[in-house]
């Protein structure tokens, strides 16, 4: 027999947000639903910790832990390696939970959150590797190496920028991070968005991997123009291109978000080793998430050797370089 009150309390359960708890990496995490005009949205605890309709998905650590890391980056902590110790999972997993509300890794189901995992990680590994032909463990293993240009030719400081980006006395822009960043105006605009001091402070991305890597992840998550595509919308199929994108050979794929991130240093320019780089660690990472390089697609949607670029440039490039 149902009681009245028990009767309401089940409306109340009805209503009330829902709860699941589930585990992850050995910790609860709790995901909690609700409705908003009709739309789902969910929070997972402190990975996912925003409403949003991405949430309701599985979340990076859910398919992508440690060991998958560490197996990526196998080479980035031995002794010859020029950042060890710097680089490691905690870090990467801390700064992806404030994108994973927007979709980084959330977007559709486990398969596509892997395969933008391999991309995003690919592009990673190719900028801060320091693998060659003959390297321990062959040269795709050897991602994470670096966390900063070596020997920069320049300070990378552009005057022309001086009234919204203006160079800090001393302050040297060279390359740091996972994706590295050039020239004031571009560490500029990732410390506006990551809320740090990185025009006065570029030094902040060689020394907090956190923060390396949220600049990373911000720059394939954010588009460099308005009018355009980020890397992430290209890769998940979010961006639908346009006539002009069409002509000049653009399309939803993983070599259009090299053309995005790097305009003509990578693209354009036929089979070029920069271009063949990033995508053999694409493939490669695809192999060892256990997806297969199968799933990459045909050649002509890994390249960019055809593609126009998004910006070309008369000038320093607004993207890393």
């Amino acid at each position: 027999m149902v009681t009245i009150r028990s009767a309401s309390v089940f409306i109340v359960v009805l209503l009330a947000v829902s709860t699941l708890a589930l585990v992850a990496n050995g910790e609860d995490k709790t995901i909690k639903v609700k409705k908003v005009k009709g739309k789902k949205v969910c929070t997972q605890g402190w990975e996912c910790v925003w409403w949003s309709e991405y949430c309701c998905n599985q979340t990076i650590s859910d398919y992508f832990q440690v060991y998958q890391f560490e197996q990526l980056f196998a080479k980035r902590n031995t002794p010859v390696a020029h950042a060890v110790g710097f680089w490691d999972y905690q870090s990467f997993i801390t700064a992806a939970s404030l994108y994973e509300p927007l979709g980084f890794g959330t977007t559709g189901g486990k398969l596509m959150g892997q395969k933008e995992m391999a991309a995003f990680l690919g592009h990673v590994a190719s900028k801060t590797s320091c693998g060659y032909g003959v390297a321990t463990g062959g040269p795709l293993a050897w991602g994470l190496c670096y966390n900063r240009e070596m020997s920069p030719s320049q300070s990378y400081c552009d005057e022309s920028w001086k009234f919204k980006y203006p160079c800090s006395p001393g302050a040297e822009y060279y390359g740091r991070g996972a994706l590295p960043i050039y020239w004031n105006f571009n560490y500029g605009a990732a410390g506006e968005a990551l809320k740090a001091d990185l025009l006065n402070h570029p030094e902040y991305i060689e020394q907090n991997a956190t923060l390396a890597f949220q600049a990373a992840i911000w720059r394939w998550m954010t588009p460099i123009k308005k009018a355009q595509p980020s890397a992430h919308d290209i890769f998940v199929g979010n961006w639908k291109p346009t006539k002009n994108d069409t002509l000049s050979k653009r399309g939803p794929s993983f070599g259009t978000t090299m053309n995005v991130l790097y305009g003509e240093y990578t693209c354009g320019q036929g089979d070029i080793e920069p271009m063949n780089n990033i995508v053999s660690h694409y493939l490669y990472f695809l192999d060892l998430l256990g997806i297969g390089r199968e799933d990459a697609g045909p050649n002509e949607e890994l390249s960019c050797a055809e593609q126009k670029a998004f910006n070309p440039s008369t000038a320093p490039s607004s993207s890393s370089s």
